[in-house]
């Protein structure tokens, strides 16, 4: 159900494999009742995105996690790693998360020879230690693989120690930011800068502005033609996260699931908690997330680099099909777009709150 670097990895599995992984995982995530219905069309929309291979995860019989450790037996530890944050995600939609959940979880990792903080995370949220999980979510997935080497491509003066760190006014990264609006229509770089004025969002470098470093999720937005809103966020973060090469960057995934589902997670920077609207049950979301994930999978197996550490000021004057040429980034799948995500230019991607600031800015420019 994943990809990688190594040989095994490029084997797609048989259908036989996708049930009998599907059996694994839903006994491991099960609740007290059987899988839920959010769970069950998360795992079954990421298994048909990931392998073609429809499965209802309420309607199958249970497999042992020795069971499902002989099942991938031949397949490597990055795979399995992989099919434990299959896991991982199930059990981080469930709100309360039940401790036997957590526990049965950290047994079927075990048992597969996997050794994930995330399994652990979500320990701590079942125990309902939600401030000692985020900081360890915040160590474990950003700040012990932070290295100086990611400042390289932000062209700021800010010398961060984590991707969120507050944002810091500078000039010099505002003016190449701006600068983005003499290119030529079509390019990543003016394409960024019209998202940017449409959403009256303030650029990088200026008041107000995001850090240089979580800006740069902004450009996935416009090459994978996902919109701002919570769901868009979804989106672009699964699709950031499964592209990492390193397994640690689904802490992306877990940490916007934390904010916009479930409310696990508060405040981080310019990412606001938000669980009004239970995004993920939103009509075909599931559809779309499994996509995001498909599409960053195949970023990680053929470009293999985090996408937040590319030198998106580089390939700014490039066209956009350009752009995702270099990345591999593939298209959105013809199932998600019949689900209906809204492109990054349409406003219905945009949230309330930068429709209404866009309005503002509008009218006092009037």
């Amino acid at each position: 159900m994943n990809g990688g670097t190594t040989q095994e990895n490029w084997s797609e599995p048989t259908r036989d494999e996708v049930f009998l992984v599907a059996r694994g995982i839903a006994s491991a995530v099960a609740p007290p009742g059987g899988v839920t219905e959010p769970q069950a069309a998360l795992l079954g929309s990421v298994t048909t995105a990931l392998t073609g291979v429809e499965v209802d995860y309420q309607d199958l019989e249970p497999l042992e996690a020795s069971a499902l450790a002989a099942v991938l037996k031949s397949r490597s530890a990055e795979y399995r790693h992989r099919i434990v944050h299959h896991m991982v995600l199930a059990e981080l939609i469930l709100v309360p998360l039940p401790a036997e959940v957590a526990a049965r979880v950290i047994a079927y990792a075990e048992a597969l020879g996997v050794d994930d903080d995330f399994v652990r995370i979500a320990r701590e949220y079942a125990r309902g230690t939600l401030g000692l999980a985020w900081c360890d979510l915040r160590r474990n997935g950003f700040t012990d693989r932070w290295d100086p080497s990611n400042m390289d491509p932000l062209y700021t003066k800010a010398q961060l120690a984590d991707p969120f760190d507050a944002a810091v006014v500078d000039p010099q990264l505002a003016a190449r930011w701006t600068a983005f609006a003499e290119l030529p229509s079509g390019t990543l770089g003016r394409a960024t800068w019209d998202m940017y004025q449409a959403r009256a969002f303030a650029v990088p470098g200026a008041a107000g502005g995001a850090s240089a470093y979580l800006a740069q999720h902004d450009f996935v937005h416009v090459l994978a033609d996902v919109g701002t809103n919570l769901e868009g966020e979804l989106e672009v973060f699964a699709l950031i996260g499964r592209a990492d090469p390193d397994p640690r960057g689904f802490a992306w995934l877990a940490t916007v699931v934390g904010l916009f589902e479930t409310g696990y997670v508060h405040q981080q920077g310019f990412l606001q908690m938000d669980v009004e609207a239970h995004s993920l049950r939103a009509p075909g979301m599931t559809t779309r997330l499994g996509d995001s994930i498909r599409r960053g999978k195949h970023v990680a197996e053929h470009f293999g680099t985090d996408l937040l550490t590319v030198d998106y000021h580089q390939l700014a004057p490039a066209t956009l099909n350009e752009a995702r040429e270099h990345l591999q980034l593939p298209p959105k799948s013809s199932e998600s777009l019949a689900a209906g995500p809204p492109s990054v230019t349409d406003p219905a991607g945009m949230s309330v709150r930068q429709r209404a600031a866009a309005a503002a800015r509008e009218a006092s420019d009037s």
